[in-house]
């Protein structure tokens, strides 16, 4: 006979514990199994030959001698010992539990805020001496809390990863997604290429999200790039005959209709024999960049950049001005700068100056 027979015998049998047991062989149950309430021992099989043989081989001869009433009160005894240990362990599981989870959260909250991993050490301290002063009672829980620079890291890398794994499995379901494509050059020389999923599913539920971040080594051409983008869609298990549209830049590397990223999609797509509808669009925020170079207000520009500069580059005068500001309880009580390079600047500056 197999051992999931033998299990399934056992569990067919439905035996039940018997209160007598406790005072006949120290045993009581826990769960759907017994433990032993002096050796702290669990008897798998709530069978009376199983535990009076556990009793007379490790306890009968040190308990044997007890009987009556103080047989009872030492049952009693063991039971109230034994509750109070399993209450205990119990406590420090959950405290553990609650541990790791204020570590994510907290880990969590320095990834959004751009902090370096080693602030989580600065939070714990924080929170270990407003401890003291709140609840100096569980001042051992929160040093339970493990935020070191090694630990926060791990934390995020799981988060992301979990976070990665629930958008794989979210993509599964839609019924059409597109893409969003953006290549650039970190401070380090590094190119990166961003990838963005947007897709809906049969009920209409939208998700957009990040789907991954692509280092790029070496060249950084139309074919460099899609061919990174090639694995990642393989890597996320994404069909090919359910990506409508890709957003892209409009530089010449993601554009072209020979060794672009826009042009090696479409032979692709003809490679799997796709005729579904497809479409590459222009970023709305590049739009936005070539109008705003396009748009150049001078006469309007001039003059705000003049006066900003007028009030911002003498420190008497910018004093002078922001007491001016303060004496009328304005809302703002500062001017920003304009520069050339970041295009948003603009719509910024002039809103502040209005």
């Amino acid at each position: 006979m197999s051992s999931s027979s033998k299990k399934q015998k056992i569990a067919d049998e439905k035996r039940l514990f018997q209160e007598k047991w406790e005072n006949l062989y120290f045993v009581t149950q826990v769960g759907e199994k017994l433990s032993c309430m002096i050796c702290l021992q669990c008897i798998s099989v709530p069978k009376e030959y199983n535990v009076r043989r556990h009793y007379e081989t490790l306890h009968r001869e040190q308990y044997a001698k007890l009987s009556g009433k103080l047989r009872e009160e030492k049952v009693h005894h063991l039971k109230a010992s034994f509750t109070k240990q399993r209450n205990f362990f119990a406590c420090i599981n959950t405290a553990s539990e609650d541990s790791v989870k204020a570590s994510f959260v907290v880990s969590e909250m320095i990834a959004k805020a751009s902090r370096p991993f080693t602030e989580g050490q600065f939070v714990k301290e924080c929170m270990l001496k407003a401890c003291e002063i709140i609840c100096p009672e569980k001042k051992k829980l929160f040093e339970g809390i493990s935020l070191s620079a090694n630990t926060v890291a791990s934390r995020i890398t799981e988060s992301a990863t979990n976070v990665q794994q629930q958008l794989i499995a979210a993509a599964k379901d839609f019924v059409a997604y597109s893409m969003a494509l953006d290549e650039s050059t970190g401070v380090t020389d590094t190119a990166y290429c961003a990838i963005f999923i947007r897709g809906v599913d049969e009920n209409l539920n939208i998700v957009e999200e990040l789907l991954d971040l692509l280092p790029m080594k070496g060249t950084t051409t139309g074919r460099d790039v899609f061919q990174e983008l090639e694995a990642c869609i393989e890597r996320c298990g994404l069909p090919w005959d359910k990506l409508v549209s890709v957003a892209t830049d409009g530089a010449p590397a993601m554009c072209s209709e020979k060794v672009g990223i826009v042009g090696l999609m479409v032979e692709k797509r003809n490679q799997l024999s796709l005729a579904g509808p497809f479409a590459a669009i222009h970023c709305i925020l590049h739009q936005e960049a070539l109008c705003g170079k396009s748009l150049q207000m001078k006469d309007v520009m001039d003059v705000v950049v003049k006066t900003v500069n007028f009030i911002c580059a003498r420190g008497l005068n910018h004093r002078q001005f922001v007491s001016f500001l303060a004496d009328l309880e304005t809302e703002y009580g500062e001017l920003l700068y304009h520069t050339e390079v970041r295009w948003l600047s603009r719509g910024k500056v002039l809103q502040r100056f209005f």
